[in-house]
């Protein structure tokens, strides 16, 4: 299917109401974990008040008619931009907040939160998700800008937030060398977490030379888990939630193309870009470094009604328009996420990546084998 043949499809695609804004209080990380994505985290780059505020000032009324926006404070470490600027940040937002509009998310490593820290949080209604990837020899990866392993900083941190009675999303990379589903879900839910999100390793941005597990290796990890999560109901597995809730569907639903959330990411200086937050700071002239727009020059939503206008948006909706054609998993997965396609590609067209083998096939071919009892492993 061409660009042009696929241009008047273009917007029945794309939502143009994101139900998550994705914003970089600083591209700063005092970590240097091995297998990050984040090309500039060495930099102390922060977004001014002036940028949030732009941000805050142009979200519609409408977008949170279902629920709130969540406005995701990710990274770099988005702590490391400290207390009192990001408070700053959020002045913007409270009233949208305390309308119920927005909801406040924060990715963190845990590894900077105290009491003060917590206390923002609470007041902010924050909810927290926190980096951590299963016992101690599983997060060999994850260590500090010294080569030194912060797994017992992140199991501080956590025990702090705890304590102060907020409750933690945990999120683990899954790679090659770590992938026991058991032993990760076990300690994971030891900390006390009820919802765990996995991220299976693939290659994106900085990280080209990722441990993706192969496709066997995977669907072994998913059965695990799916026999782990039957004996521990009190605890949600995202993927695996996020599975079984689209074959609860009837049929009509299943089969019903959806319109793909264009997930609008914004940088330190008010840069945005679409579809992948793994895409921001990538350096590519081709696709103008994926920068749709900047919202210190023009409100987000008016960047949001003209994204299908930039390339790298068209060439995956093409490339969408080319899995529905060819996939058995396509009402599924709807074509994924664009970043793998450019990262494994280096093309917003292609088809099959990585990551749909690991994170959408896998796990249903772990559920089939869960169905009937078939070992994949002998």
């Amino acid at each position: 299917m061409t660009t042009s043949a696929a241009s008047g499809a273009d917007h029945q695609r794309l939502s143009g109401a994101p139900t998550a804004i994705i914003l970089q209080p600083t591209s700063l990380c005092p970590l240097n974990c091995t297998y990050c994505y984040l090309p500039q985290r060495h930099l102390s780059q922060r977004m001014t008040p002036t940028i949030a505020a732009a941000i805050a000032a142009n979200i519609p009324d409408d977008w949170s008619a279902q629920a709130p926006v969540e406005i995701v404070w990710h990274g770099g470490e988005p702590l490391a931009i400290g207390r009192e600027r990001l408070i700053e940040l959020l002045a913007p937002f409270e009233q949208l907040r305390t309308h119920g509009r927005v909801r406040h998310v924060v990715q963190t490593s845990a590894t900077l939160i105290d009491d003060a820290w917590c206390a923002v949080l609470t007041d902010y209604d924050f909810a927290v998700g926190v980096s951590l990837d299963g016992p101690e020899h599983a997060n060999r990866h994850r260590v500090d800008r010294r080569g030194r392993p912060v797994f017992d900083r992140t199991l501080a941190g956590i025990e702090t937030l705890r304590r102060h009675g907020l409750d933690v999303t945990i999120l683990a990379v899954v790679s090659a060398d770590n992938a026991a589903a058991s032993e990760t879900l076990d300690f994971l839910a030891g900390t006390g977490c009820t919802r765990i999100g996995f991220n299976i390793e693939a290659a994106e941005a900085a990280n080209r030379d990722a441990h993706t597990p192969p496709l066997d290796q995977a669907r072994r990890f998913w059965r695990d888990a799916l026999e782990w999560g039957e004996t521990h109901p009190q605890v949600e597995i995202r993927e695996l939630e996020r599975l079984l809730r689209f074959l609860a569907l009837d049929k009509q639903h299943r089969d019903a193309d959806t319109r793909h959330d264009p997930l609008p990411t914004i940088g330190f200086n008010g840069d945005v870009v679409l579809l992948s937050p793994e895409l921001l700071g990538v350096h590519e002239p081709r696709y103008s470094d994926f920068v749709a727009g900047n919202v210190t020059t023009e409100p987000l939503p008016q960047i949001l009604r003209r994204a299908a206008e930039a390339g790298y948006v068209r060439e995956f909706l093409d490339g969408v328009a080319r899995c529905k054609a060819s996939c058995e998993f396509f009402a599924w997965c709807q074509g994924a996420h664009a970043g793998n396609r450019y990262f494994e590609h280096g093309t917003f067209t292609a088809t099959e990546t990585n990551h749909c083998q690991t994170t959408y096939q896998a796990p249903v071919l772990a559920l089939h084998d869960h169905t009937i009892g078939k070992d994949i492993s002998a």
